[in-house]
């Protein structure tokens, strides 16, 4: 039985593949023997500044392959790991690192400063540059015997989300749930050393944990995507059909643009075999476009909040879809199980509306460090009054269909009242995605002028307020049509390539 996640590629790509190419960032190309021998020395490093178990240490790095490096190498030395955005304003940084309390940060000298100037001491920084800097002994046989006091419900790693109250939420994944999650994943799709992953997502979001344990345990090779083709669309598909990508695990957002401009017609691309999808819902009109484009890739949509260990539902997109019929998040992955529940936390009926919740393996330990919060989001299953048992309430909205597809239908947080009236903001969203000219769209309420607000962004011409008034008339009724209309060159994206709502909410206030 496995017990740690280093297993995967201990028993794997280590094993396995030592000289096949594990990861490629720009220039350079990192074997799996150098990726396990760099974080064996690195692992090496961490004891000597701090023989510390089970302990978080944060990793302060661009998106890299030493990022990959010092993450392998905090799980050798029996900690787990916490890695950051280093375009984090100061405050958030120090937010961050307050609430964590690592035992070490790994940073690099010329980054230095920017965690001494969040307060953090200097004498818990370690430097990757160390690595090339100096010989590192290592005691393979002392760090077999750390890893091995690891159990499996002990952290792998925490992934920090937005809070409300300005400290982010540090979420706690453990190995147990990374396993549960990741053999799932190897035992419904292929996967093998052939794949070659294309990572745009950032390494301190969860898409990160399925690409590098794929990585490590099959043999895939993991290609870094440069950051900067994000916002040209053009050059980075480009980029997919030289490097010859066949696998991608990306937000909607990104896809959506590329369909916008006509690039899938213009732009090979036979290697692709498999694109997963997630943390927004994708479009189907745009879903269309690609799978016309590649019709020998599987398409699959994933559902999971970052507080589900990657994702918990799935549906495998096959046979016609209209380009206006909504695409369900499917079914639970295996050791998972969805509960729908009313407002009376009973069991929905097949086809009522209620709050998507979750239990099994998959759930996240909690909130570091907020017992509070924790306690609040993570509670014993109402349906289940004879031992404890917690499930994870999601705040998303779904129906459950009799043949037991799982469909999105918003969020209580989207959910508005307007005139008397409940309704689901992204409904909305999704008509005006339909109609022609619009390239992306987000609808938020402005509570003050009790206004249902549009921001939109034109794929070419802008597309005047009366054409989508027009447009929505002949499928709402008038209290759900908008009433504010704003185009935007282009909509503000969050770090994680989502759409800020938040950022949208905070220019209408800040506009009153």
């Amino acid at each position: 039985m496995q017990l740690n996640m280093l297993a995967y590629f201990e028993n794997g790509a280590a094993r396995q593949h030592p000289d096949k190419v594990a990861v490629i960032d720009g220039d350079k190309r990192v074997t799996f023997s150098e990726l396990q021998s760099n974080a064996q020395r690195f692992a090496a490093l961490i004891i000597a500044r701090a023989d510390v178990l089970n302990q978080p240490i944060a990793v302060y790095l661009p998106k890299s392959a030493e990022v990959v490096m010092a993450d392998l190498g905090i799980l050798h030395s029996a900690n787990f790991y916490v890695n950051l955005d280093v375009k984090s304003p100061p405050q958030r940084l120090k937010n961050i690192l307050d609430n964590i309390g690592p035992a070490l940060v790994v940073t690099s000298r010329s980054r230095e400063a920017e965690v001494v100037a969040s307060g953090f001491p200097s004498d818990r920084i370690v430097f990757i540059d160390d690595l090339w800097e100096n010989d590192v002994a290592v005691d393979a046989a002392a760090l077999k015997k750390r890893v091995e006091q690891v159990i499996d419900t002990d952290p792998v790693c925490i992934i920090n989300t937005s809070g409300s109250t300005g400290t982010p939420k540090g979420v706690v994944l453990s190995h147990r749930g990374t396993i549960d999650f990741m053999d799932w994943v190897f035992d419904t799709f292929e996967f093998d050393s052939n794949t070659v992953i294309g990572s745009l997502s950032p390494f301190y979001f969860d898409i990160y944990t399925l690409e590098l344990n794929v990585c490590l345990a099959k043999g895939a090779t993991l290609v870094i995507v440069p950051e900067n083709l994000a916002i040209f669309p053009a050059k980075l598909m480009e980029f997919l059909a030289q490097a010859r990508i066949s696998f991608l695990f990306w937000v909607p957002s990104i896809m959506v643009n590329i369909a916008n401009l006509g690039l899938l017609d213009r732009i090979a691309l036979p290697d692709m075999r498999r694109i997963f999808f997630a943390g927004e819902v994708f479009p189907t009109r745009h879903l269309n476009m690609w799978r016309r484009a590649l019709p020998q890739a599987q398409f699959v949509n994933l559902y999971g909040p970052i507080e589900i260990h990657v994702d918990c539902t799935y549906y495998i997109v096959e046979g016609d879809l209209a380009d206006d019929e909504p695409l369900p998040i499917g079914y639970p992955c295996r050791n998972s199980d969805i509960l729908i529940l009313n407002e009376a936390n009973a069991a929905c009926q097949p086809g009522e509306q209620g709050e998507l919740c979750v239990r099994g393996s998959s759930l996240a330990m909690g909130y570091w460090n907020d017992p509070e919060k924790t306690a609040r989001a993570f509670v014993q299953n109402p349906l289940n009054t004879r031992y404890p048992e917690l499930i994870y309430r999601t705040g998303d909205l779904a129906t459950r269909r009799e043949n037991g597809q799982i469909f999105l239908t918003g969020r209580k947080d989207f959910q508005i009242k307007h005139m008397g009236y409940r309704i689901e903001l992204p409904e909305i969203e999704h008509q005006v995605l339909g109609i022609e000219g619009i390239a992306n769209a987000c609808v938020v309420y402005d509570h003050p002028k009790k206004a249902i607000t549009l921001f939109f962004e034109p794929s070419g011409a802008d597309v005047p307020a009366a054409t989508i008034r027009q447009a929505l008339s002949a499928v709402f009724p008038k209290y759900m049509l908008p009433t504010a209309y704003h185009s935007m060159d282009r909509l503000p994206m969050n770090p994680n390539g989502k759409i800020d709502r938040n950022g949208l909410v905070q220019r209408l206030a800040e506009a009153h």
